[in-house]
């Protein structure tokens, strides 16, 4: 039997369990001496595994606690493959090069074609960007799309199944002065130095450090697919995404003669679908747009089609307590437009990693303990700047997007009559010309300025030159 004493933490807000039982498990020592710090990591997505090898590489005892990586290839399946931009792709290059390769060779890239946003009744360009010239001249990797199910299986494996515990939920942690122990949902324990919440937008962790606040509706939810669809600029194309007003169409080369689309259409939450089913509803609502949309939509088989609600969080600007700290999602959700969630991830994997690596690994539990805490704030501070700018960014294009409106509209009143003119809406060439000239730089600066401490591969292969 468990002797169980449950206590309310004011500190943190929440409720912890103290258990004391034969099934507690550790993976700690005696604390001092010299040794390495101990990572546990909740939540086994993409930043968990990435967060997971970077530590691993620096030598740090890691532990992943999963809930269960069925679902998580389940969620890759329903969400679609993960774009990786040349930020990212450099990150996980210094990481380990050759995980980066087997990414690299998994992927497509869709970088060095053009993309940009078209006008989805016309098809006509709105607006392009060039996302290869930047990438390039910094001797960055071009950016590429990877089904983030092969992705996990990359990082598992690279990782270790010894270090990923699967059907193993936390579900609560209590920290002490030398330690945090977190507790999974069956009553196990598990003892660290550091406890990293990458437990995704639903966050338990981020839970019991801030408390429960409720996700906001973003008023848009995600139709999406993949069929077999080639258009014919497919050689000169990676991306466009199809403008229309309160909703949105993208579509991405995959590779394998495969096409990603991604349908945003504002709506209430949790909708049911029509009595004709998501295919159905997709046609009454893109049926009048250009040939290709259409053509997408009515290539890809009805149970190919998937829907989520888009959920957001406000940006936070502590993302953790002592040795507790949050990463990706956990700490700042991000809306998928741009496609960043990930990317951002994995940024925030490399500064943490090298700021733990700063702690020493020798003195006193209270000299160490201090360390950390200073390290993990460390790590916030460098990323809040660059995360919160992207955050800002994803939103504004979620409500530009949907605001997209070229031509005034006279459907009722005197001027109705001149409803079948195509007048262009006032405010559209000025927010046009905005977009052309601040876009490329905002790509640029994404997909390139990491801001973190990295060699490009053009910088390595030249320091081997020299050697």
């Amino acid at each position: 039997m468990s002797n169980c004493r449950t206590k309310q933490s004011s500190k943190t807000r929440s409720y912890y369990v103290r258990c004391q039982n034969s099934f507690e498990q550790t993976l700690d020592g005696e604390n001092g001496g010299n040794r390495k710090l101990k990572i546990l990591i909740a939540g086994g997505g993409i930043g968990g595994l990435v967060l997971a090898l970077a530590a691993k590489h620096k030598g740090f005892e890691v532990q992943v606690f999963e809930k269960d990586l069925s679902a998580v290839r389940g969620e890759g399946q329903h969400r679609g493959p993960i774009q990786l931009v040349s930020s990212a792709l450099a990150v996980l290059e210094a990481i380990d090069e050759n995980v980066a390769k087997q990414i690299k060779e998994a992927g497509c890239v869709t970088g060095n074609r053009t993309t940009g946003y078209t006008d989805g009744l016309s098809g006509e360009w709105f607006t392009k960007f060039d996302l290869s010239s930047p990438a390039v001249s910094r001797g960055l990797p071009i950016t590429q799309v990877i089904c983030r199910m092969e992705l996990q299986d990359i990082l598992v494996n690279a990782v270790g199944l010894d270090i990923v515990r699967n059907n193993s939920e936390v579900v609560d942690f209590i920290e002490e002065p030398s330690k945090v122990t977190v507790i999974l949902e069956d009553e196990r324990q598990y003892h660290g130095d550091v406890l990293v919440g990458a437990d995704g937008i639903w966050s338990k962790v981020r839970t019991k450090l801030f408390g429960r606040r409720e996700a906001k509706y973003s008023n848009y939810t995600c139709y999406s697919g993949i069929t077999k669809f080639v258009p014919p600029y497919i050689d000169s194309v990676g991306c466009r995404v199809f403008l229309g007003l309160n909703q949105y169409f993208a579509a991405l080369d995959i590779g394998n003669g495969n096409m990603q689309w991604f349908a945003f259409h504002k709506q209430p939450p949790m909708s049911t679908d029509p009595p004709g089913g998501k295919k159905k509803l997709l046609e009454e609502k893109f049926g009048k747009w250009c040939d290709e949309v259409v053509a997408i939509i009515q290539e890809t088989p009805e149970p190919m089609i998937l829907q989520r609600d888009i959920y957001d969080r406000d940006m936070i600007y502590s993302w953790g307590i002592g040795r507790v700290a949050l990463l990706g999602d956990a700490a700042h959700p991000l809306q998928p437009n741009l496609g960043q969630g990930g990317c951002m991830a994995i940024e925030d994997c490399y500064q943490l990693i090298h700021e733990l690596d700063q702690v020493p690994n020798t003195g006193s539990d209270a000299q160490i303990s201090d360390a950390i805490c200073l390290a993990l704030r460390q790590y916030a501070k460098k990323r809040i700047r660059r995360v919160g700018v992207v955050h800002a960014a994803t939103r504004m294009a979620s409500k530009m997007l949907a605001m997209y409106q070229p031509y005034t509209q006279f459907k009722t009143g005197p001027l109705a009559h001149l409803s079948s003119l195509q007048i262009t809406y006032p405010a559209f060439r000025m927010g046009r010309a905005f977009l052309q000239y601040l876009l490329p730089k905002f790509m640029t600066w994404m997909i390139a300025g990491h801001g973190l401490s990295l060699k490009s591969q053009r910088e390595r292969e030249r320091e081997a030159k020299q050697t």
